[in-house]
């Protein structure tokens, strides 16, 4: 299973990890890894290379993890932008986790 953890400082979402494969099928046949995978990416390349905010990005081969962890001090157009793109990728993980809850699991914290 995959699990999506979203970490907060009161309403501010400063980032996330993933972690886990989801098993739903073979590796290069799971959709849901696929899905998983290319929302993350999308944020990252965002955040990163578009906006050029240098959030920090940790990637574990180990645990199959990612984390990304915004910087503080955004301009307030940036912070808005990457607020909006975080929940959004929320919102996608849970639609994902609600239409394949034996594979993904997204808390909050």
């Amino acid at each position: 299973m995959t699990t999506v953890t979203f970490h907060t400082a009161g309403e501010r979402i400063t980032g996330f990890t993933v972690q886990g494969h989801s098993g739903f099928a073979p590796e290069g046949e799971d959709i849901v890894c696929a899905a998983i995978t290319s929302a993350v990416r999308l944020v990252e390349c965002t955040v990163n290379d578009v906006l050029g905010l240098e959030a920090s990005v940790k990637v574990r081969q180990k645990d199959a993890s990612i984390q990304l962890k915004l910087p503080g001090g955004l301009s307030e157009a940036n912070e808005s932008t990457c607020q909006t793109l975080l929940t959004a990728l929320m919102v996608h993980f849970v639609a994902l986790a609600e239409e394949y809850p034996d594979h993904i699991t997204v808390l909050e914290v």
